[in-house]
Formats: structure tokens, C-alpha cells, sequence
């Protein structure tokens, strides 16, 4: 116990510093368990982790995943997604801010990432949004939040790793993210219809279009749409595995931007070099992560934590509240994926000896990871959307994203107090 506490708290320490984190984790857990166990043992267990992890087959699903959305954002999908979210929502109150919201949905089906939703978005809906006289904290924070859907609608890299680190079915992670996706689009919906209902001026209604151009407006992204309800209905079927749907994915994106005319031979050369570079930071960090999670069970940490708790005489609940809490405070200083992978070595053991479902437990530390995407000081998304709007300041992007943080609270604990949300769609998977 002693050593895995002196371990967290080196590792912390080295990360807050700003030291690489797949490189502090390799670092911490070689040295933590040379301390339990000797020098021979620990290199013998990092030669062993890092060959047997490296060529597992289950690690492909990270590039090619990775790779797929590459092509799609090549393809400009978020420029026809928000055009033809706007034909159906635009003449609403706050129809601008819901068609973002839908069109970040959409575009985290298929790109698994925040940042990029969130930056993708931010070029192409803020504009819109003041042209038409929206309020630009309200539209800023529509945005930063719309993002954060990027790590949960699967694809997602998180749950990848997650289930890399856990090993957990990483298709049963994806189709278990798909309800909690649609119950965070929603959420945002009732948020811009609340607040723009309150506030007219920050949310005016936008233009009407005929059934004609509405339907004629979704001729850019149905196939892409229809590609991703492929891959995911592929899953749900038992049809194929994770990975062999990233190929699948992967494939069907280069094949929609050859279509559509969008990718280059200097385009797709690009993507397939920044779909390594994603996949080297990656597989270091996982890597690393799995190095540290060794290092954590030898010590027998999760195993004295839940002692512990047993003294204290907290229910399984009440500890998991606990491991949130720590999670959000953790958000306010740490990147999101970051966090996962430092903290998910510790917790996922704990958990499971709790008694609660990984799966279930997977999606929660999601969700726990996108509020810590807009929660300050730190906020990521918040991040992005200054570097995207440079005039706007930001105390007045967070003061945008607060309302839908109230709403992501709100649905962290609906799905703490009802699994089912996360758990069913995984129970009736073929």
C-alpha cells in the first residue's frame, strides 16, 4: 500500500510538471515494481507487457479508427452536416445553436474526438451564429460543449483505451456509449430551447426552408451516416469485431472522399502520417498505462483501498460518488484523456471488486471526462475555442458552456442512478 501511494504520488507530481505522461507512467511503474518485487522481475514484466501488448491484435483498432476520421474531416463532412442541420432546425428559436449541436453529434460518430469536434465546429458554425445576431458567449459555449460529445458516440479513442487498459469488450464500450450520445444531444437541446425561451435576443430564429431543400440538404452526409450506422449496426450484430469495423470504417471514409472529390494524393498521404503520429502517442501512453497498472495491482492497492473503505463503513455507492468526485476535481487541473489513463489503473480494479459493471463504469469515466473538458481552469474545449475566436475572452466562453454543464451533471447522475442507460443496448448485442 505504501508503495502504490508513493507511486501515485510521484506520478502525479512528474505529470503536473508537464513530464510526458506514457513516459512517467513506464517510468513510475518499472521503478514501483522493481521496489515490490526486484530488478529482474520488473524488467522481465516490462519486456513482456510492452511485446505482448504491441503485437496484440486488439491495439490495430486505434489507427485504424484514428485513420477513418482523418479521411472524413478531409472530406469537409462538418460543413454539409451543419447545412443540413440548419434546413431542419434553423427556423426555431436558437435553431443555429441546435443545428451545432446536432452537427456535432453527427461529426463525433465519426471522428472520436473532442478537440476536433469542437475546433472543426467552432469554423464553421461561429460565423454563422454572429451573422444571424447570436450572442457570442452563447454561441461559443454551444459549441465547446457540442464538442465533448466527440469522446462518447462511438468511435471513441478513450474507450478504446479504456478497453485496452481494462480489457473490456471494446465493442460492447462502443454500443454502450450510443444511448448516454443521444441523451447528451438531447440534453443540450433542452438547454438552447430553455435558454433561448428565457433570453430571445441571445438565440433569434433563423430562416425557413421548404420540405424540398430540407431533404435535398442531406444528400452530402447520408452516406457517411449510413457508413457509420454500418459499422455499429455490424457490431450490435456480432457480425464483426472493433477492429475489423475500424477497417471497415477506415476503408468506407477513403472510398466516401474519393466520391466526393475531396482527398488528394498529397491529402491522403497526410492523413495516414498523422493517423501514426496519433497512434505512436497513443500506444505510449497505453503502453505506459498498463506498465503502471501492473505496478498498482502487485502492491495491492485497490485490494487495501477497498479495506480501507470497508472501516469506514461506506456503501459501494458512496465510494463511487467518492471516485467522482475525485474525478472532477482532477478535471479542473488535467487534460482529459490524461486523467482516464492515470486514474483507471487504480480505479478499475476497485471498482470491479465494488461490484460494478466496467462497462458501465467505462461510459461514467467518459462523461466524467467530458465535463472535465469544459470545467475551468483547465477546460480543453474552452481552450480551443480561444485559439478559434482570439477576440473572445475566457470568462465569456465558460460563462456560454455553464448552463450545459449544469445539464452534463445532471445526466452523470442519471446514469449513476440508472445503469440500465449504458448497460442495455450492451445486454442485447448479438
Amino acid at each position: 500500500m505504501i508503495a502504490g501511494l508513493v507511486g501515485m504520488g510521484l506520478l502525479l507530481t512528474l505529470a503536473f510538471i508537464g513530464v510526458p505522461l506514457g513516459f512517467c507512467m513506464m517510468l513510475v511503474g518499472f521503478g514501483g515494481f522493481a521496489w515490490v518485487r526486484g530488478t529482474d522481475a520488473a524488467l522481465a514484466m516490462l519486456g513482456q507487457t510492452v511485446t505482448s501488448n504491441s503485437m496484440s491484435y486488439g491495439f490495430i483498432v486505434v489507427p485504424l479508427f484514428v485513420l477513418m476520421g482523418n479521411f472524413i474531416y478531409r472530406a469537409d463532412l462538418a460543413s454539409d452536416l451543419y447545412r443540413a442541420s440548419y434546413a431542419w432546425f434553423g427556423r426555431f428559436r436558437g435553431g443555429l445553436a441546435m443545428s451545432t449541436i446536432v452537427a456535432c453529434g453527427g461529426f463525433s460518430a465519426v471522428s472520436g474526438s473532442s478537440v476536433a469536434t469542437a475546433a472543426t465546429m467552432g469554423k464553421v458554425a461561429f460565423p454563422e451564429m454572429i451573422k444571424y445576431g447570436y450572442s457570442p458567449s452563447f454561441s461559443a459555449g454551444t459549441i465547446a460543449a457540442g464538442g465533448t460529445i466527440g469522446i462518447l458516440i462511438p468511435p471513441s479513442v478513450i474507450l478504446v483505451l479504456y478497453g485496452i487498459i481494462t480489457e473490456s469488450d471494446i465493442g460492447a464500450l462502443f454500443i454502450a456509449g450510443i444511448l448516454p450520445g443521444i441523451l447528451t444531444v438531447l440534453g443540450y437541446l433542452l438547454v438552447v430551447v430553455g435558454l433561448t425561451t428565457l433570453f430571445p435576443s441571445i438565440g433569434p430564429r433563423g430562416e425557413r426552408f421548404s420540405w424540398r431543400y430540407r431533404f435535398a440538404s442531406l444528400k452530402g452526409v447520408w452516406p457517411v451516416m449510413l457508413l457509420f450506422f454500418f459499422v455499429i449496426s455490424g457490431l450490435y450484430f456480432g457480425m464483426f469485431t472493433a477492429t475489423e469495423a475500424g477497417g471497415m470504417g477506415a476503408v468506407g471514409a477513403l472510398v466516401f472522399c474519393i466520391i466526393r472529390k475531396r482527398i488528394t494524393l498529397k491529402g491522403f498521404l497526410e492523413s495516414i502520417f498523422e493517423a501514426g503520429k496519433m497512434t505512436a502517442m497513443v500506444f505510449t501512453v497505453a503502453l505506459g498505462a498498463l506498465v503502471f497498472s501492473n505496478f498498482i495491482e502487485i502492491a495491492r492497492m485497490p485490494a487495501e483501498l477497498k479495506t480501507w473503505m470497508e472501516t469506514l463503513a461506506l456503501s459501494p455507492m458512496q465510494v463511487m460518488w467518492l471516485i467522482l468526485a475525485i474525478y472532477l476535481l482532477l478535471g479542473c487541473v488535467f487534460e482529459g484523456a490524461g486523467m482516464v489513463l492515470l486514474t483507471v489503473p487504480l480505479f478499475a480494479p476497485l471498482v470491479s471488486l465494488l461490484g460494478f459493471d466496467l462497462i458501465w463504469f467505462g461510459i461514467v469515466v467518459v462523461v466524467v471526462t467530458e465535463i472535465s473538458l469544459v470545467t475551468p481552469p483547465i477546460g480543453m474545449n474552452a481552450f480551443v475555442m480561444k485559439a478559434v475566436i482570439p477576440e473572445l475572452s475566457l470568462s465569456a466562453i465558460f460563462r456560454g458552456i455553464a448552463p450545459f454543464w449544469v445539464a452534463d451533471i445532471c445526466r452523470l447522475a442519471l446514469i449513476v442512478f440508472y445503469p440500465p442507460i449504458a448497460l442495455y443496448l450492451p445486454s442485447v448485442m448479438g
